[in-house]
């Protein structure tokens, strides 16, 4: 796997923070994030989106990160984009 490690939450200290990276032989954004309380996962198995059952698969994850890690998600479409992932 070769990850590009793009940035990590400048406000969480020590303390397990978001991160962002690309995976450049996949083509995928890789997030680490919070996990979200049970509500919030919840409402997001509660969506039905067309081509979409309701629920959260159990191979998948709902994740939580910050809006001030914005400029970093942008950053990683970027560089995914410019490799042609």
């Amino acid at each position: 796997m070769a990850l590009r490690f793009i940035g990590i939450d400048p406000d969480t200290g020590q303390q397990g923070s978001p991160t962002v990276w690309v995976d450049e032989e996949k083509g995928e954004l890789v997030l680490q994030g919070w996990r979200p309380d049970e509500k919030l996962e919840a409402e997001c198995a509660l969506f039905e989106l067309p081509g979409h059952a309701p629920g959260i698969p159990p191979h998948e994850a709902v994740i939580r990160i910050p809006a001030r890690m914005v400029p970093m998600l942008r950053e990683a479409c970027d560089v995914a984009e410019r490799a042609g992932l």
